[in-house]
């Protein structure tokens, strides 16, 4: 949809409004009574979430591309249907198809001081030249003193011609796909960050020529450049920011993945989209499916995974 179409369709005057960058990115600017956010239609990508009274969550570079097509360094990258490369033998964009590509708005309505938001992806040409031609993929949003974001992958092969579910699921074929949440949480100082929830877990070290390694008892800290899938967790895990005053609470269902990232100075040099400095300002705890927590999803079925955010001061 076109920004007069969707003005006309789910604006809000003074909570929800539509516009076009100088580059073509349609961007859905969210000013709710408990919380402001900015959306990009393609990817639908959030880039920020401010809560009322509060500095905001969501850390974007200041040298990130925001032209169609290419992904957004920051925010909230939808990652499906792999994550990382691609890792089945094709070949295929970083992190899959769903960030670069434009999402469908549903519906947006207003309850209480929140506001809610459905996106919708369904294949579309790069999909199917990617192998993926049989999923559907709903994106619920909900903006106000917390967030949530709920992505439910549905595999509709099968489908089509009045076919009965039972049909479906002897004529389809298995949707197998990874999938992340890849938020980037702005805080005060990377080095002075922790992160609990993550004791006793196991993690693949991508630094570390992917060692599978258990994480010690007590809180994690950031010694240099970090990628970790945590594997087989659904814990609450806690980002405790002292120079931002506060703790990013991120609570999860249907993951079972959680991935910590930051890539320390010496490899954000060598990102074009990414000041020298920036990696300070950021820590990724993503909520996943990925690598041995990969969703195989029967014909017909849906699988659904949230992520709910929330803001406490320090103690």
């Amino acid at each position: 949809m076109e920004v007069a179409e969707l003005e006309e369709k789910f604006g809000m005057p003074g909570v929800l409004g539509f516009e076009k960058t100088a580059s073509g990115l349609v961007v859905a600017q969210v000013t709710a009574p408990a919380a402001a956010a900015t959306i990009y239609t393609q990817g639908a990508h959030l880039t920020h979430w401010q809560p009322k009274g509060q500095a905001p969550v969501i850390f974007v570079s200041a040298k990130s591309d925001m032209e169609l097509g290419k992904p957004i360094r920051g925010g909230v990258p939808v990652v499906f249907p792999w994550f990382s490369e691609r890792h089945d033998g094709k070949t295929g964009p970083m992190h899959g198809f769903a960030r670069t590509t434009v999402w469908e708005l549903k519906s947006a309505m207003m309850a209480g001081e929140d506001l809610h938001l459905l996106w919708m992806l369904e294949p579309d040409d790069v999909s199917r030249g990617l192998g993926f031609d049989h999923f559907k993929v709903a994106y619920r949003m909900v903006i106000g003193k917390t967030l949530t974001l709920e992505l439910t992958v549905a595999n509709d092969s099968g489908n089509g011609g009045g076919v009965s579910k039972e049909e479906q699921a002897k004529l389809g074929a298995p949707l197998v796909f990874e999938e992340a949440l890849h938020t980037y949480y702005a805080v005060g100082d990377v080095r002075k960050i922790s992160i609990t929830g993550l004791g006793g877990v196991t993690y693949i070290d991508k630094v570390d020529e992917f060692k599978h390694k258990v994480q010690p008892a007590g809180a994690l800290t950031l010694q240099g450049r970090t990628d970790r899938p945590y594997l087989n967790t659904e814990t609450t895990c806690v980002l405790h920011d002292p120079v931002g005053g506060r703790k990013i609470v991120v609570a999860k269902s249907g993951s079972k993945t959680t991935v910590v990232w930051n890539p320390w100075d010496e490899a954000t040099a060598k990102m074009a989209d990414m000041v020298p400095d920036g990696w300070l300002h950021f820590t990724a705890v993503e909520t996943a499916n990925v690598d041995v927590d990969t969703i195989t999803l029967a014909p017909g079925k849906t699988h659904t995974m949230q992520a709910v955010v929330s803001i406490e001061a320090l103690a």
